[in-house]
């Protein structure tokens, strides 16, 4: 229960991002035949998970570029967030398949990064929460598998009686 709450102590986050940098975020529509040389990722452009970060890209995706690692990584999480949150159905557009246009997604993207820069103390404490909580998932998970075997281990003892 100590780790919990050290883990969540408010301790100034220093700020090592490039604000310019942040601020020029090369994003455009996947072309599979481009090749990416800086960090990236994509975010699913169709479908009902409009707006989820991939690490590979697919058919429907568009490519978000940034100029080194660390604002990569923000930005996924950044992306994430905005995904689970539902933010992107809003934009959705289409009578069967929805999707979102890429000139809608830029600029709510952009604000959204420059709010992250306003916030970044925050941001950081917020992705080490979610890489916490993440592996505590994938923990009970594994236990809970566990469970389901010790479970069917002992019902299988009453077919053998």
């Amino acid at each position: 229960m100590t780790f919990f709450f050290s883990f969540f102590s408010f301790e100034k986050v220093q700020s090592n991002l490039n604000i310019e940098a942040m601020q020029k975020i090369n994003i455009r529509t996947h072309n599979p035949r481009n090749q990416y040389e800086k960090p990236h990722f994509f975010i699913l452009s169709k479908g009902s998970n409009s707006g989820k970060p991939l690490d590979q890209p697919c058919p429907n995706c568009f490519v978000l570029e940034f100029s080194n690692e660390d604002e990569k990584e923000n930005h996924y999480w950044l992306a994430y967030s905005l995904w689970q949150a539902k933010f992107w159905r809003y934009y959705l557009v289409g009578s069967v398949v929805l999707f979102v246009r890429l000139h809608e997604f830029k600029p709510q993207f952009r604000a959204k990064s420059e709010a992250l820069i306003n916030s970044y103390a925050q941001h950081i404490k917020n992705v080490r929460a979610l890489n916490l909580l993440e592996e505590k998932e994938i923990e009970f998970c594994k236990n809970i598998g566990l469970i389901k075997q010790m479970r069917a281990a002992i019902f299988h003892s009453y077919a053998r009686l």
